[in-house]
């Protein structure tokens, strides 16, 4: 890519790790992964006075780039000390007053700044207090899921149109168990729930006025309550939005610091779905819009652009938290398909193993969105692309409950992390690797305990063996938590693809995320995968999908009518539609002739249906014979004589793609040979062996390894299975297919 005079930066905050890479202005890459609380971790070498420590930290920082930072142990219970000053080359920090540390001990390092603003200058090389080089920030975040997961949103009220008080509560009436005899509904995100005295009719002319004077009383008892933000959401205002917007400003002049307005968010027939986007958005607005907030003051006037849901950017201030929930996992499916294209694979399940969990999603040849979209207990109508994500990543909580072994939902995030981070964590999937020899302590970026995750195994196998299996062998423990989280990944993966009449087999796995190399042939043969793509800073992945992504906008239009009286309107429609969304683009700053419009879709159902096909835009004659056909391919059969009917058009603008780099060719020439770097013991294919151990950065293209063996780098490592080979391609992807080795 082409030199700008300043600093790209593309940064994925997940729950655990915050990764990112950055291209300065003469074009060189550069990598950095945090944790996710911002702190840097690191180890006492030695004490050389009782103010003056010499550190072992996992970066060569420049002088001073920590005075400012504080200083504490890790595990012990002491007091934050100020860095007054720091030598970066020696390692070495002078604090402002003594701190107790035992030898050798733990520490950690935090500023009080967001990860993706310490990474960002942990790239650049920026001391804390000193203003960024001129930059732009990509920023992808999983802020506002993890608030929506944990119920960390702000006190909301909800504004609907009178007689419909109980509309979230009733919801849809499906049940979300079907056989469950005891059914615990989820508390809603809103806490007060106020009746607006107005009605629109279906067409959106007025039956009755809205009537601000009496919300008056309603709204200062409201503030009074603590109660500052709120969701409007009245019947039809898809038609009409003036009372919603007239609310609105009622509510902000009265005092309330935000309001999400639901004909704003989701313009579209189907009021409980409407309803319960805008609660959502409000809700986490304080959450989503303080942590963006917070990174643009660290930034000062620099160019800020959030990832979305859908997989596109936006500008910092036009991100609403309702396109926020997908963020990170978004940037890792656009990395996927990046990184397939480079190796010559068109069709990807990427698998996107990180800390906190695993997300999937599918690509064949155009990204594959949702429009309703469900995320923990909250339903949106918001594009997003299509990811399955399932709790099960590296940091997930290994445990045995009495009666059976159990992986996740509970991870064990930044902090404490996993036992082996050293700070009291619980055993996870993490420590388990760690412990089965599939993981190097040396090439962690923080010091690692495997004595810790050692204790947490013995004390959860003591429990099983107390429940009545006395013999159970410690490695057996530690593979069946391996073969637990296997199986649920693999579970997500039938999900997006099986659910959906696709067959898996016919796709290649590009595995990415810090644990994602480690699963990936285990998964492939759960799946029937012959192919498995394990792409360069694969632990990166995402922050790289990041620099890949377009300035992206969506329109729509609610249609709800025949195709047959309406089909010679739809092409008209849809130019109108495609010139807004490209006028969206281009406010983002954008020029006029970098922006296309890639997708026109037309959503088509059968009458007296509620569930839409979508269908790629083309003649009347093709609409139906392309519903036709996906119609047989998703339901089996085509009911005769029922008409087809047209819910909504959707076009997607975005500025131009760029070009990823050409596929690779089949290496000529004689085989190269690669000599392992160590050996190691680890339990692989039912016993433990000793596997040899390769370094990724020695491997060059064309390499042929057979498994077993590990294949170690920075930020990750790669699990070759026994009867599995691994051959390196043109693009420095590590290509892992089953079979008798013919190295």
């Amino acid at each position: 890519m082409r030199s700008t005079g300043r600093w790209s930066i593309w940064v994925d905050t997940g729950g655990t790790f915050t990764d990112c890479v950055a291209r300065d202005p003469s074009g060189e890459i550069h990598r950095a992964k945090v944790l996710s609380n911002g702190s840097i971790r690191g180890r006492l070498v030695r004490r050389l006075t009782p103010t003056r420590l010499e550190l072992e930290l996992p970066w060569a920082l420049p002088d001073d780039f920590l005075a400012g930072w504080g200083i504490q142990a890790l595990t012990a219970d002491t007091a934050t000390v100020a860095i007054a000053r720091s030598e970066g080359a020696a390692g070495v920090v002078e604090l402002s007053g003594p701190l107790d540390l035992a030898e050798r001990a733990d520490v950690e390092l935090t500023s009080g700044e967001e990860a993706a603003v310490v990474a960002a200058r942990l790239v650049t090389g920026t001391p804390h207090g000193d203003e960024l080089p001129p930059l732009e920030l990509r920023l992808a975040t999983t802020r506002g899921t993890n608030a929506l997961l944990e119920r960390r949103g702000a006190a909301t009220a909800l504004f609907v149109t009178r007689g419909f008080a109980d509309l979230l509560e009733i919801g849809n009436q499906q049940r979300p168990e079907l056989f469950a005899l005891q059914i615990v509904k989820p508390r809603p995100f809103y806490r007060r729930v106020v009746e607006v005295d107005e009605r629109l009719a279906a067409d959106g002319s007025v039956l009755r006025p809205l009537d601000l004077e009496a919300l008056g009383p309603v709204a200062d008892d409201l503030l009074t309550a603590g109660i500052r933000v709120a969701a409007v959401s009245l019947l039809h205002s898809y038609r009409q939005p003036e009372h919603e917007r007239r609310l609105a400003r009622f509510l902000v002049e009265r005092g309330f610091e935000h309001v999400s307005m639901s004909a704003d968010l989701a313009p579209l027939i189907r009021y409980l779905p409407r309803a319960e986007t805008a609660v959502v958005d409000a809700f986490l607005a304080p959450v989503v819009g303080g942590y963006v907030e917070q990174v643009r003051s660290s930034l000062g006037a620099q160019d800020l652009k959030m990832m979305t849901s859908a997989g596109g950017l936006v500008s910092a201030e036009r991100f609403r938290s309702k396109d926020s929930l997908l963020s990170g996992p978004a940037g890792g499916v656009v990395g996927a398909v990046g990184a397939g294209r480079r190796s010559a694979v068109e069709r990807v399940i990427a698998f996107d193993m990180g800390g906190t969990s695993t997300d999937v999603s599918r690509f064949d040849g155009e990204f594959d969105y949702r429009f309703d979209t469900r995320v923990g207990d909250a339903h949106l109508m918001a594009p997003a692309l299509a990811i399955e994500t399932v709790a099960a990543g590296g940091g997930s909580i290994c445990d045995f409950d009495g009666v059976q072994l159990r992986v996740g939902p509970e991870s064990a995030g930044a902090r404490p992390g996993p036992a082996c981070y050293g700070a009291g964590g619980p055993l996870t999937v993490t420590d388990v690797n760690l412990l089965l020899g599939r993981l190097r302590p040396d090439r962690f970026e923080i010091p690692i305990d495997p004595t810790a995750a050692e204790r947490r195994a013995t004390a959860v196998l003591e429990r099983v063996r107390a429940a009545g299996e006395p013999d159970l062998a410690p490695e057996a423990l530690l593979a069946g938590f391996l073969q637990i989280a296997n199986e649920r990944m693999a579970e997500a993966v039938r999900r997006i693809s099986v659910r959906e009449g696709y067959d898996p087999a016919e796709y290649a796995i590009v595995a990415f995320g810090g644990a994602g190399a480690q699963h990936a042939c285990a998964l492939a043969e759960l799946l029937g995968i012959d192919r498995v793509v394990v792409p360069r800073d694969a632990g990166l992945l995402s922050a790289q999908g990041l620099g890949h992504a377009v300035v992206e906008r969506f329109r729509e239009r609610q249609v709800l009518a025949p195709l047959n009286e309406v089909e010679e309107r739809l092409a008209g429609w849809l130019e109108e539609l495609g010139r807004e969304a490209r006028r969206a683009v281009g406010r983002e700053g954008v020029p006029e002739s970098a922006v296309e419009v890639r997708l026109r879709r037309v959503h088509l159902r059968l009458s007296g249906q509620d569930a839409t096909l979508a269908i790629d835009f083309g003649s009347g004659a093709s609409l139906r014979r392309d519903f036709d056909r996906a119609y047989r391919e998703v339901y089996g059969y085509r009911p005769e004589a029922r008409t087809i009917e047209v819910e909504s058009l959707r076009v997607v603008a975005s500025s131009s793609r760029p070009e990823l780099e050409a596929a690779p060719v089949t290496h000529p020439g004689p085989v190269p040979s690669a000599a392992p770097a160590a050996e190691a013991r680890a339990f692989v294919g039912g016993s433990w062996i000793e596997v040899p151990i390769f370094d990724r950065d020695a491997l060059t293209p064309g390499v042929r390894i057979a498994g077993p063996c590990l294949i170690s780098e920075r930020h990750s490592a790669t699990l070759v299975e026994t009867d599995w080979q691994m051959t390196v391609d043109d693009a420095g992807a590590l290509v892992l297919r089953p079979g008798a080795s013919d190295v």
